[in-house]
């Protein structure tokens, strides 16, 4: 989310850093110095750099986080076994792969000669370190591993083998969320800290540093500022894209009139997610600049706190699902999103429709009059935590309150920093009734919305602070995800979203998002935007629309 003091820290002191970080500082056509932002169509040049805003700098170590900034990082500074596509994954770091018979090994052969940015090569051996640091660290995208793998073994420098504590049938497809860290480089800056032997595991290094083989490395990192990566010329996949970008920044902060500044200086390239409407009109409107619109299968979610009263009761829940009015507030709010039809993104597979919520105060009032509650609506007070940086929000929260007002129900609405409501959610007592957060799949699967938002071993996150904790319901999730045929798998996944909505209704899913960003189209050549130009509407992981060695920067313009 952006800075408290938004990113406007005096433009001009933030246009010299910019150019002073993009080792190409450019001149204008007339000969004067450090004119990085030219109109190419006036024969200037620009930086071989994408620089963009986001919601926060990235943590740099992929055992410990998991959100957007910090995926963008991990998918640029670090490789990984398999990669993704658009509906599954290729050979990556691993050249193939096979299973055995049961289910409860799988056995990946490795690319010789792949360097990491300190000129060491990668070995069997860094990924069954990476493995089991990431379990035993627990954070980020540790859950997709803690119960599964039972133990990893290199058979030799290129052979590594998962064994698994039962079989999962999406075991490959999570693999593009392991990002293999350089063994002997961590365990050479470790501190003294809580893992015994291994110290601290190398986590405060790697606040500032990368331990990775992938296409960009480490350059600077002022945290709460900005993340600079340069590319690494010697990555093992080559740059058959002579065009990409020589470094990539990511900035933080998403002030409206500073982004938009920025944009019209061609000091930016691509703009965050997080503008309102109104701001992305505004920057649609600048000269070679268009707005890219794709999806990362993120569902705007209004999540219910199913321990807490009032919202303990399933009938009130659903009482709440009928006081959003969906159509007006993704007109408003969320363009060119479609209503969801149940929790798991319609551009993930194995997503099913289940009940589709309308706003409507009579049915509202039916499902009230049913709670456990009904004597009491005058006295019910909801609380309502909202994301203090994201007016889009704001005007969601709003619409909520009135709506429940018209019902008699109080709602009060707090606004909360996004790092002090992460806090709140550790806790069923501390997590609002009424909370509103966007959150997807990290592998693409339906799967991987059920476990993340909906299994016990989840709670407590940002993803998954509904408090359900439903030991049934955990019984069916696990059953599909260790069932490895895909057709019987994916059957299971629909019996799970059927039943979630049915029996528990934990939240109101608002809005498939189709997220929008502005681009500099005159000097850059993005697939996301290219496919937005052809009427085409891309499905990524997040993180990965952002992959930097598919984008080409045009120094002169195109």
């Amino acid at each position: 989310m952006k800075r408290t003091v938004s990113l406007l820290l005096s433009l001009a002191m933030l246009l010299a850093l910019l150019a002073g970080c993009g080792g190409n500082t450019t001149t204008s056509n007339n000969g004067s110095g450090g004119d990085t932002g030219s109109d190419s169509t006036t024969g200037g040049t620009h930086q071989s750099i994408i620089r963009m805003t986001a919601d926060s700098t990235p943590i740099l170590d992929p055992a410990t986080h998991s959100g957007n900034s910090s995926s963008i990082a991990y998918c640029n500074l670090y490789d990984t076994l398999v990669f993704p596509t658009f509906d599954g994954v290729e050979p990556a770091l691993a050249e193939s792969w096979e299973p055995s018979e049961d289910g409860l090994e799988y056995t990946f052969h490795l690319r010789k000669g792949v360097l990491f940015h300190d000129g060491t090569e990668l070995t069997a051996s860094d990924v069954v370190f990476t493995a089991k640091r990431l379990i035993t660290i627990g954070q980020g995208f540790a859950y997709l591993y803690t119960s599964t793998i039972k133990d990893v073994v290199a058979d030799d420098d290129y052979t590594v083998r998962f064994i698994l504590n039962a079989p999962y049938g999406p075991f490959v497809s999570t693999l593009v969320r392991m990002y293999i860290v350089n063994e002997d480089l961590v365990m050479a800056n470790i501190a003294d800290g809580a893992y015994g032997e291994y110290g601290d595991y190398g986590t405060n290094w790697l606040l500032t540093n990368d331990a990775g083989s992938g296409p960009y490395k480490f350059k600077e990192l002022v945290q709460n500022d900005y993340f600079l990566g340069e590319r690494f010329e010697d990555w093992y996949q080559g740059w058959e894209n002579e065009n990409a970008p020589e470094e990539f920044m990511i900035i933080y902060g998403n002030e409206p009139a500073t982004v938009r500044t920025m944009m019209a200086t061609q000091q930016l390239e691509i703009t965050d997610m997080w503008q309102s409407p109104e701001s992305l009109t505004a920057i649609e409107a600048l000269d070679g600049v268009e707005l890219a619109s794709y999806s990362t299968r993120l569902v705007q979610n209004l999540y219910f706190n199913c321990s807490k009263y009032p919202t303990d009761d399933v009938n009130f829940r659903r009482a709440l699902a009928c006081l959003v009015d969906y159509d007006t507030l993704i007109e408003a709010c969320f363009p060119g999103s479609q209503q969801p039809a149940g929790p798991v993104s319609m551009q993930t597979a194995g997503h099913v429709d289940t009940w589709q919520p309308k706003y409507d105060l009579e049915q509202a009032k039916e499902y009230l009059a049913a709670s456990a509650y009904a004597d009491e609506l005058d006295q019910i007070v909801l609380s309502f935590s909202l994301i203090t940086e994201n007016p889009a929000l704001e005007k969601l929260a709003l619409a909520f309150q009135a709506a429940c007002s018209s019902v008699g129900i109080k709602v009060e609405i707090s606004n909360t920093p996004w790092t002090s409501l992460q806090e709140e959610m550790t806790n069923p007592e501390t997590t609002a009734n009424v909370c509103t957060v966007n959150s997807g799949p990290q592998f693409n699967e339906a799967g991987a919305t059920l476990e993340s938002q909906f299994h016990t071993k989840c709670a407590g996150t940002y993803e998954n602070c509904n408090w359900l904790n439903n030991q049934e319901l955990d019984a069916m999730i696990d059953d599909a995800m260790a069932t490895v045929d895909d057709t019987e798998r994916f059957a299971k996944y629909a019996d799970i979203q059927n039943y979630i909505v049915d029996e528990f209704c934990p939240s109101a899913w608002i809005a498939d998002l189709a997220e929008r960003v502005g681009y500099q189209d005159s000097y850059i050549e993005w697939p996301a935007g290219e496919a937005t130009k052809n009427g085409e509407f891309q499905a990524y992981l997040m993180g990965y629309p952002f992959y930097m060695p598919d984008i080409s920067v045009y120094v002169n313009g195109k």
